[in-house]
């Protein structure tokens, strides 16, 4: 039978709701448009309801993300929000330190402490996707410019391990402050980490006095 060009082809919604079956049989996508645009009887096409043009609340608080104060990183958590900001830029200064205490410590020594700056790094990151959750704004770091002196090669280390060891002291004492159960999760276990951390400047610090370098 010859198509009249002129007269547009009406969309049959069916042959694509049988294509997504196959996709995912558990989800009938937009039923409600497929429904009201399969040609009604006679050749007509069915008109959809009117629309008022805006959402009710109900159906605002169905939509995925709209929830107002979520179970997680929600109000809880924004009552923490000043003492994140200390701690990002706490982690990003200790980065800092850390990277130059590799560029001017002894061959053996560098590559612990790279491996250190980079957890700092990423701990800082964690933050401020944490506080970008809460708030959903992005948060530029106040950071303090100036030129790192290392001094005495073994009282730097020795200063590292009681910041770290605080570090994770302060961590696990945040944590136990909120009832924020991802924010509490996310600071203990920064607050494991800054541990090994102090363990692992530990080490460095008991083989520079065993080696009496600097001491």
């Amino acid at each position: 039978m010859e198509q009249n060009l002129h007269t547009p082809e009406i969309y049959d919604f069916r042959q694509h709701d049988r294509l997504w079956q196959r996709v995912n049989p558990a989800l009938e996508p937009y039923p409600e448009t497929a429904a009201e645009t399969i040609p009604a009887r006679g050749g007509q096409i069915a008109q959809p309801p009117a629309s008022s043009g805006s959402l009710t609340a109900a159906q605002e608080s169905q939509l995925p993300g709209a929830e107002s104060n979520p179970c997680c990183m929600g109000s809880e958590a924004a009552e923490l929000l000043e003492v994140l900001e200390g701690y990002i830029e706490e982690e990003l200064e200790d980065q800092r330190r850390y990277l130059m205490l590799a560029r001017q410590a002894p061959a053996w020594a560098r590559q612990t402490l790279r491996e250190i700056a980079e957890d700092e790094g990423a701990h800082a990151r964690r933050l401020l996707s944490a506080r970008y959750l809460i708030t959903g704004q992005c948060y530029r770091p106040n950071m303090v410019q100036g030129q790192l002196c290392m001094g005495d090669w073994c009282g730097a280390l020795r200063q590292c391990y009681h910041e770290e060891a605080c570090g994770g002291f302060n961590y696990a004492r945040t944590a136990d402050s909120t009832s924020d159960v991802c924010l509490t999760r996310l600071l203990n276990e920064l607050s494991g980490d800054e541990y090994r951390h102090a363990e692992r400047v530990m080490s460095l610090l008991e083989r520079s006095l065993t080696r009496r370098i600097s001491c």
